[in-house]
Order: structure tokens, then C-alpha cells, then sequence
């Protein structure tokens, strides 16, 4: 359902695997029974015939509440696996000398970091 790498790309203005992560939601958010009769039932096939399931960054704001709080917190998993926060982050962006002293490679990671926080913390004020 996820995909082999077990992730969902997120952009600036909407969610790049929006398929993918919409249906993993929805599924996600069903009760045991409502599992059983979706499985049942083939809904597997119906549901790219759904029109809602475009999930542009406004259309998170608007997600059922228990789908809203398990996006969330998977953000918040998310963001606790990188060793330092977006104000660390920031704070060596706006240092030229430390950042001078990183190699190149360290400084693309870093800039690739800090864009990766900045999406997840906007994900973050939508849901919130």
C-alpha cells in the first residue's frame, strides 16, 4: 500500500504521493469492521475512482479528525529521528563561518535537512 520505501513525499504545495497516502489514511483510520467489509467488498478498486482524494496542502487542514492526528504524529515521529531541530538547523545556515568550515557534501545535506524540517513543520501548522 505504501510502497517499497515505506514513505510519502510531501511538497510545499501538496503531497507528491497523494494516492499513496490517502488511501493508507483512510485505511489506517477504519475500524476493524469497516476493514472487513471494505476488504469484502473490493473497495480496493473503487477508490481511484474517488474525487477527494487530492491532498493539496489546504486539503490536510480539512482531513477527518482521527486521520488529521495520525498524520500528525507521524510528523512528529518524523522530525524526532533527525538529530538536531530546524532552529539548529538555521542557526548554521546563518553562521558563513561555521558553515564555511563544512564540507561540501555536509552543506548540501544540511541545506536538503533544513528544506525537509521546513515541509514537515508547514505540515505540522496545517494539521494543527
Amino acid at each position: 500500500m505504501v510502497g517499497e520505501e515505506g514513505a510519502f513525499v510531501l511538497g510545499w504545495d501538496e503531497v507528491l504521493t497523494e494516492e499513496e497516502l490517502s488511501m493508507t489514511l483512510k485505511v489506517l483510520c477504519m475500524s476493524e469492521e469497516e476493514f472487513k467489509e471494505y476488504k469484502e467488498q473490493a473497495g480496493w478498486e473503487h477508490d481511484s475512482e474517488e474525487e477527494n482524494s487530492t491532498l493539496s496542502s489546504e486539503a490536510l487542514s480539512r482531513l477527518k479528525a482521527p486521520c488529521k492526528k495520525l498524520l500528525y504524529d507521524s510528523v512528529l515521529l518524523t522530525l524526532e529521528s533527525y538529530r538536531s531541530d530546524l532552529k539548529a538547523e538555521q542557526e548554521l545556515l546563518d553562521n558563513k563561518e561555521a558553515f564555511d568550515k563544512l564540507s561540501g557534501r555536509e552543506q548540501q545535506a544540511l541545506h536538503v535537512r533544513y528544506g525537509q524540517k521546513r515541509i514537515l513543520h508547514q505540515v505540522l501548522e496545517l494539521l494543527g
